[in-house]
């Protein structure tokens, strides 16, 4: 069974199954190897350290896979912003033809830019009054993330069972589900609350070819559902981390009433957490995860992994489904 869906139309792939962008993991490697198993890979822009190495991924990438594939770019609050339109510039000359955006209202400049070179924009956005603001501004698909997901899921904590039909309820345009989906029975539970995909992050961090140390893959198939820690609520930047030793401290400290995010900082490094990837020392800093590490039991290639979640949700459709109408 193919699930063809308008996701899969207007993106040109075989499985309405999304790689979501990841600091430090969204590599060619990876986003290849989703692409080349029917998916839609993505190239995490500022995981490169200019827009040149973004032009230089991008090369690579293309080189290893003659499918579609996307580039992110999420904007997030700092004191030093990234060369952000310089990264969608190269995007563009590289000849991209999807980008995955997320963040702050800033990401309408990488809209404008990108819009009149025929690119289509996958918006991810936590809440439902942000999706029809995408909408309107003439992104073409949204990526609705749950309380459940990695990284930054908002600050209204609504779980994917009510924010994605919330969102299907309001929004016209194609919409993919994200935030706690890792399996067969998520892909079919997103379709049947109204999304016409997935997205999927945490999910493929452990996979083989990710680019992350064998022992942070194991610590995602270690943790369970409760495996998370939230941080930066005080600051209302709220994220979610995977959880060890480093994460409990950041949370311990900023349990205290005049706790400021200088004292959180040395433990929260961006540098340390990708060394940390690379190193496999599962105590050095922070790495991102959702509450799917309850769901993720094994490693395995990308390929594998998309081709068992649409087999078992023929299967799920075809036979569980199916004797239960009868």
């Amino acid at each position: 069974m193919a699930f063809k869906t308008r996701v899969t139309e207007m993106l040109g792939i075989e499985h309405p199954i999304v790689q979501g962008g990841m600091q430090g993991v969204g590599v060619a490697e990876l986003a290849s190897a989703v692409s080349n198993a029917g998916g839609l890979g993505t190239l995490t822009a500022l995981t490169q350290p200019s827009p040149e190495a973004l032009r230089e991924e991008i090369e690579r990438c293309r080189s290893m896979t003659d499918k579609p594939f996307a580039v992110n770019i999420t904007i997030l609050p700092t004191i030093q912003p990234p060369d952000y339109k310089g990264y969608a510039q190269a995007a563009i000359d590289g000849g991209v033809r999807i980008i995955e955006t997320a963040g702050s209202q800033q990401v309408r400049e990488i809209w404008e830019m990108v819009k009149p070179h025929g690119i289509k924009i996958l918006h991810k956005c936590t809440a439902v009054r942000h999706a029809l603001s995408a909408e309107r501004h003439g992104c073409d698909i949204i990526s609705i993330d749950g309380f459940e997901c990695a990284g930054h899921p908002g600050e209204d904590d609504i779980p994917g069972l009510i924010l994605i039909p919330s969102a299907a309820d309001k929004v016209k345009i194609p919409m993919l589900a994200s935030g706690g989906i890792g399996d067969a029975r998520g892909f079919v539970a997103a379709l049947a609350l109204g999304a016409e995909g997935i997205n999927m992050g945490t999910r493929f961090c452990a996979t083989r070819e990710a680019p992350i140390h064998d022992n942070i893959k194991q610590l995602y198939v270690n943790n369970d559902e409760r495996g998370t820690n939230l941080i930066f609520r005080k600051f209302r930047n709220t994220a979610r981390v995977g959880k060890n030793s480093v994460s409990d401290k950041v949370v311990e400290i900023s349990a205290r009433p005049e706790t400021e995010f200088e004292d959180i900082r040395p433990y929260v490094s961006g540098a340390l957490g990708r060394e940390m990837l690379k190193s496999g020392d599962v105590d050095q800093g922070i790495f991102w995860a959702g509450m799917v590490q309850g769901l993720i039991h094994d490693i395995p290639t990308c390929r594998d992994l998309i081709e068992g979640i649409v087999g078992g949700a023929e299967a799920i459709v075809k036979e569980r489904l199916g004797q239960m109408l009868g």
